[in-house]
């Protein structure tokens, strides 16, 4: 059985769309990134746009796998955010995520692309939490996204399908972020841990 990177600092992650500047601390297990400007991906439904132009830290997996991580943010602007993703292809692909709206509130959402149509599921959080857990449990080619704030018990977000996979396929999974107006925005990715069921 493949062993599967349990750090973000394993040479088994790449870059899709490398940030100009990242930061990785071994002694503390984290990553640092800073997003860069129209940096995002949807496909789309409501809005019209497509874009696949986030930074996506990731490795790959054949198996079914716990995946989760412990995000920080420091967002500037509307719709930064950063979280956990799965991804088959430019259609198929799911992104569970902490994204900054209006200096009240926050939305922990989940965005679910499947045939190149993307949705969103959100649920507001207080802007004044800007750590968040989040875990996505693979099996098959089904997937269950769960979240926690400060170490509480998980939470389920959001159990979805992604239609590209065959239930053995190989995807590409790890952390995101994107800032689609503006750049700058500060994203922390502590205490990841990916592990096979």
């Amino acid at each position: 059985m493949k062993r599967l990177p349990t750090s973000l600092l394993d040479p088994e992650f790449q870059w899709r769309c490398e940030p100009a500047v990242w930061t990785p601390d071994a002694a503390e297990q984290s990553l640092t990134m800073r997003t860069t400007e129209t940096s995002d991906f949807w496909q789309r439904t409501h809005y019209g746009f497509r874009a696949d132009t986030g930074h996506l830290l990731w490795t790959a997996a054949a198996l079914d796998f716990v995946m989760q991580v412990e995000v920080g943010m420091q967002p500037m602007h509307q719709y930064d955010q950063a979280g956990l993703m799965v991804r088959l292809s430019e259609d198929c692909w799911l992104k569970a995520s902490m994204e900054y709206e209006d200096g009240e509130w926050n939305r922990l959402g989940c965005v679910v692309t499947n045939h190149g149509y993307s949705d969103w599921s959100t649920e507001d959080i207080p802007a004044a939490v800007n750590q968040l857990g989040l875990r996505v449990v693979r099996h098959g080619a089904d997937y269950l996204v769960e979240a926690r704030v400060a170490l509480q018990p998980w939470t389920q977000i959001r159990m979805t399908h992604l239609d590209e996979d065959s239930g053995s396929s190989t995807v590409q999974c790890g952390i995101y972020a994107c800032s689609p107006k503006q750049p700058g925005f500060t994203a922390k990715f502590c205490g990841f841990s990916l592990c096979a069921r």
